[in-house]
């Protein structure tokens, strides 16, 4: 279920020195906002929640979470590229779930570790939460990745799509409309960053229960078709 070749070579891909700026770049920017709010306005948990929910999770977390989903496996398709990997013998599944395992890991770095360093700088893990969000980061990234891993199988313009996703639907809808909070990622790791923190700072629409499902549901399924899709790219070239 990994292969160390795939992951090396999608490693190298995604950590090439572009597009590690670009995923270094929201972290920079999280850290260094969260310094300016500390020094303005001091400790504050109210203030460190906000930061942490309003910027990490609502729209760092799932942009890092298209470059590294979508950067996983797209471009070798866009290129074609992907033909060296599927006339090895190695399982269509397997390279899948290895491409996964590789957009997850670099997901959870470069965004869970500086929500973590970002929650120390603004409150010193008050009330939990600095960790409480890091741990919501680290469940979001998952899903994320898995769903962006899929668009990048499926269509040519996925990181494009995958921004709209990331911007207009967990960062605007999933914050701000009450219906849509229910189908969003961030409001799913956000039941979990409640039962994290044990207090009333971080709340979510959605119960710990039903965000543990559907968070399980949707990587799930989006890892297997992202499998059959890869299968079927298989299939069209070898006919």
């Amino acid at each position: 279920m990994y292969d160390p070749t795939v992951a090396r070579l999608t490693y190298r891909a995604l950590l090439g020195r572009r597009r590690a700026l670009i995923l270094g770049a929201l972290p920079l920017l999280l850290i260094v906002i969260s310094v300016a709010v500390r020094a303005l306005s001091g400790v504050d948990d109210q203030t460190a929640a906000d930061v942490l929910g309003g910027f990490a999770l609502a729209t760092m977390v799932p942009i890092i979470g298209v470059i590294a989903g979508t950067g996983a496996i797209g471009p070798e398709i866009d290129d074609g590229s992907v033909v060296y990997l599927l006339s090895k013998p190695i399982k269509r599944s397997t390279i899948i779930y290895t491409k996964l395992i590789v957009a997850i890991a670099v997901t959870m770095v470069f965004s869970a570790v500086p929500t973590l360093i970002a929650g120390f700088v603004l409150n010193g893990n008050g009330q939990q939460v600095a960790v409480a969000y890091t741990v919501a980061a680290l469940v979001a990234s998952i899903a994320y990745a898995a769903l962006f891993l899929l668009l990048g199988t499926v269509s040519r313009h996925a990181v494009v799509f995958g921004l709209v996703y990331a911007l207009v639907w967990e960062a605007l809808f999933g914050s701000l409309v009450p219906g849509a909070r229910t189908l969003s990622v961030q409001q799913w790791s956000l039941a979990v960053a409640q039962k994290v923190s044990g207090g009333e700072l971080i709340t979510s629409d959605v119960g710990l229960t039903t965000a543990t499902v559907l968070l399980a549901t949707v990587t799930v399924l989006a890892t297997w078709y992202a499998g059959q899709k890869l299968r079927s790219l298989t299939l069209a070239g070898e006919e």
